[in-house]
């Protein structure tokens, strides 16, 4: 039979943490400063765990104690599993020492807002850490962060929302687009005009209609998967995007996209503060979402 084999469902676990020590320093009284206890401690722990396998784990050769082959057959056996042990609990010594709070965005929001204002907060609340991941809103119940902006309609099971920026999208493009397709001033001169869509086609289908413009290739067009990459594409001159202002406060003061019209659609989806309604923020969490909440 097997040596592990041996073991019941309740082995005498401070006793193997003892042997542990000593198989891996290789003396009782190196395992026995490790664990703060006596010599005469470890030697009691060795002994008992030794009855509680009915096998011999060490033997005595001179003064000093080494293992047998049952021992090191054993050690071998059980390193691994102290190895991770050890390393959870450094892991969790070390995130608690750092002070972590993690948060997840959607990109727009990250690169455009988060990101260019983080240093405040960081400068008001020192030695804490921030984990930035990415929120990816079709998978939003795998969330595992303490704080997240969200884009949507304002209802997450499991989570408390606020409304953070309001949805209502404008039409911009950058002045190359217009040049090259200008002037541009009234909603119906875009019916020549490329469109950029963010996710979907139907928002740019939506203001159209709402401002009496037949657009023959209103559902056409370059199609990107969020509202970072098609912001990036229309600072290209790759066509007219329907875009947050609040997001975009940096092309639009330095000139690089031109609001066409002051004709705003709400499409009943805007950017969310999230926290989780299972549990109790963090004091670090506190101040960030209260920071966000105030900033935003």
């Amino acid at each position: 039979m097997n040596l592990l084999e041996q073991l019941d469902n309740d082995p005498p676990l401070r006793a193997v943490r003892t042997f542990e020590a000593f198989a891996r320093h290789g003396g009782v009284a190196t395992a026995a400063r490790e664990l703060n206890v006596s010599p005469s401690a470890v030697s009691h722990q060795l002994h008992m765990l030794e009855g509680f396998l009915g096998q011999a784990l060490t033997i005595r050769q001179g003064r000093n104690l080494i293992l047998t082959e049952q021992g090191r057959e054993y050690y071998r056996a059980i390193r691994s599993a102290f190895a991770v042990l050890r390393s959870a609990t450094d892991h969790a010594r070390e995130r608690n020492a750092m002070r972590q709070v993690t948060v997840s965005l959607i990109p727009m929001f990250g690169l455009n807002l988060f990101i260019p204002h983080l240093s405040e907060f960081l400068a008001d609340n020192p030695g804490v850490d921030v984990n930035v991941t990415y929120a990816n809103h079709r998978s939003y119940p795998s969330d595992a962060a303490d704080i997240s902006i969200r884009f949507g309609t304002g209802h997450w099971s499991g989570y408390h929302s606020e409304l953070l920026i309001p949805g209502a999208v404008t039409a911009w493009a950058s002045p190359a687009l217009i040049e090259r397709y200008g002037p541009l001033d009234t909603p119906q001169a875009l019916a020549s005009v490329p469109l950029l869509h963010d996710e979907e086609r139907s928002t740019w289908a939506q203001w159209l209609h709402a401002n009496g413009v037949r657009h023959p290739a209103a559902l056409q067009g370059l199609l990107f998967e969020d509202g970072q990459l098609t912001y990036a594409a229309a600072l290209e001159g790759l066509g007219c995007a329907l875009l947050r202002e609040p997001l975009i406060t940096d092309a639009r003061d330095s000139g690089e996209l031109v609001k066409l019209f002051d004709l705003p659609l709400d499409d009943g989806r805007a950017y969310y503060l999230c926290r989780r309604s299972d549990g109790e923020l963090s004091r670090e969490g506190v101040n960030l979402h209260h920071w966000l909440r105030l900033k935003f």
